[in-house]
Parts: C-alpha cells; structure tokens; sequence
C-alpha cells in the first residue's frame, strides 16, 4: 500500500513538472529557463504543492534558501548549498529581467546584494498563470505577452525611481542602486569633497550592481594608474587637482574601513600614481565609527556625515601643535 502511494506521489510530481514545463515554453522563455530546476523555482514562488490546481497559485516572498527548502520539502529534490548560485543565475535572474518576479517588492530600497534578498511574483503573472489548464489559458496567455513589455517598462521606472540620484562636482549626474552604504556615497560626493577637496574630480564611484558605474580611466591613465577589472577597488576614488591628491575613500555602514591590511592594499595598488595617496574611511555617524575604531589605521582620515564640517586624522605628530583660534594674539 505504501509503495501505491509512493507512485501516485510521482506520477503528481511529473505531471506538474510537465505542466511547468510547457508553461515556461508558452511564455517564451529559452531552454536554459523551462528546465527542471526553473519549472521547481517557479512552481516555489507559486507556492503550488502536490495536489494544488493552478488556480490555488499564491505569492509568497521568497529568498533562494527558502525556495531550495520549499523544493526539497515538497518534491522531495534537495539542492545542496552551493547550488543556491545555480538558482539564482539560471532561473531567478531570468525570471526577474522578464518581469515574471519582482525583486523586494516589500523593500525596494534593501541592497541588491543583502542576504535577506526576497522575490515574489509579479500581479498580473500570477493572474495569468492562475489561469493555466483552465478554458480561458490562451486568452490569459496571450493578453499578458502582449502587455509583458509594459510591465517591464514599469517595474524598471519603479526601480529608477527608488534609485540614489548623485551629483558630480562637474554637475553631471549617476543614479546608484538603492540602499547599503550608496546614500553615504552621495553624502560624501555631495558633502565631503566640495569642503575637503574643492574642485575635485570625482574619477570613481562603485556600486554594488556595477562595480564601475562611473570611472574616468583616462584620468587615472594621466596619473599612471591602470586598474584591472578584478582589482578591490575603493568606493570611491577623488582627485584633488589643487593639492595633487588622490584620496581613496571607503564608505562604511557595516564593514570594511581602512585599516593596516586595507591602506597596504590600496598603497599596493596605486603603487605608480603620480599623486599623493590619501586614505579616507567615511561612517555616518559616531556610533557607527566607534565599533570600528580599533582597526583604523595610522596615517589615515576619518569623516563623518553627522558632522560634515570636521575631520579625524589619525596622522600622529604630523597635526600635533595649536590650531589658529588658540594661538596667541
């Protein structure tokens, strides 16, 4: 009896993948996005178990773990751990750029790359494959793929719009990803360096869904800085004409100041730049800062954005002697 069962389970189990399948073909997807592994990530956001109807089709948030658990619980097929990037690429991504799934929809200022990184199918999908093995499938199918370009052109003004828009000291503008430590990038681009490097130009900005969202490579050629695209850059990268600086600037909410190993790597890797090197670790706060404090490294600058006007040198002697509102008069 119990092996009975056992096939009627994988008799359901094959049948669904089946209609998965041919779901994934009807909506035009390419071989690579209506294989197996796609038809189980699709039916987890879908949250469709043995037994369901299509029209039981839900939608949950969901991160890559909880869709791997979701497959291994409910189709009894268990992805291993370092197959989470398999997912993602293979199916997720794919799912995503076709407007299928939405990417946090519950908080679309959370960092492309954070680990609570959720997605959830998109509205008039699920409408549409709610639809499926039902008479009016064809008609649902056909009025979403004539509409599926507008729903793209939708969520993509949504995300510009939940972008971090940054002025350039030359007036030009980026639009950075949204959160993590990009809206401490605009205050240092729009705060720090017209108070501490006047005139500046702002050669490199990085963000964490293009490494090289703004680079003036012929002006780091001009300094005789040539960088390879694997290179761990600084968030971003100023030079101070005036001065001849070129000031390293990390941006840190969570992690990553420059300590004794970082300002060795970047002293490595600017090696042969025809200007002074100077190393900035940039918090939002004090508090922030506090944790770090034990890891910033000697002869280099602390800014903070709660307190724009003011630097922090951890530069030793260099700095030591009155300043000009206690000397004498």
């Amino acid at each position: 009896m119990p092996a009975r069962r056992q096939d009627v389970s994988e008799k359901s189990k094959k049948q669904k993948l089946t209609e998965t399948v041919e779901t994934l073909t009807a909506l035009q997807f390419g071989s690579k996005q209506r294989n197996e592994t796609a038809a189980y990530t699709l039916l987890a956001m879908l949250d469709l178990r043995l037994g369901f109807a299509w029209a039981e089709a839900q939608a949950p948030l969901r991160g890559i773990t909880p869709i791997i658990d979701f497959i291994a619980e409910v189709y009894g097929v268990r992805y291993a751990p370092n197959t989470r990037e398999t997912i993602r690429d293979d199916a997720v991504k794919f799912f995503v750029e076709a407007g299928l799934l939405l990417r946090n929809p519950d908080n679309p200022n959370r960092p492309t790359n954070s680990g609570k990184t959720v997605y959830q199918i998109e509205p008039s999908a699920l409408a549409m494959l709610r639809k499926v093995g039902t008479s009016s499938w064809a008609s649902a199918l056909k009025k979403y793929l004539a509409s599926r370009e507008n729903i793209k052109d939708e969520i993509s003004r949504k995300r510009t719009l939940a972008r971090v828009p940054v002025t350039l000291p030359d007036g030009s503008k980026v639009a950075l990803s949204p959160g993590g430590q990009n809206p401490l990038i605009k205050t240092i681009i729009e705060h720090f360096c017209p108070a501490f490097a006047p005139g500046g130009v702002v050669i490199y900005i990085g963000d964490t869904e293009n490494k090289f969202v703004h680079l003036e490579a012929n002006h780091l050629a001009l300094l005789g800085v040539t960088l390879d695209s694997s290179a761990k850059m600084p968030d971003v990268i100023v030079h101070y004409t005036t001065k001849n600086w070129l000031l390293l600037i990390e941006a840190v909410t969570s992690a990553g100041p420059v300590d004794g190993k970082r300002r060795k790597e970047l002293k490595e890797l600017f090696a042969r730049c025809k200007a002074g090197l100077v190393f900035v670790t940039a918090f939002e706060t004090r508090r922030i800062m506090q944790s770090f404090l034990s890891h910033i490294a000697w002869e280099s600058e602390v800014w903070i954005a709660e307190d724009p006007d003011h630097m922090i040198h951890f530069n030793g002697e260099r700095f030591l002697g009155p300043y000009p509102d206690v000397m004498p008069k």
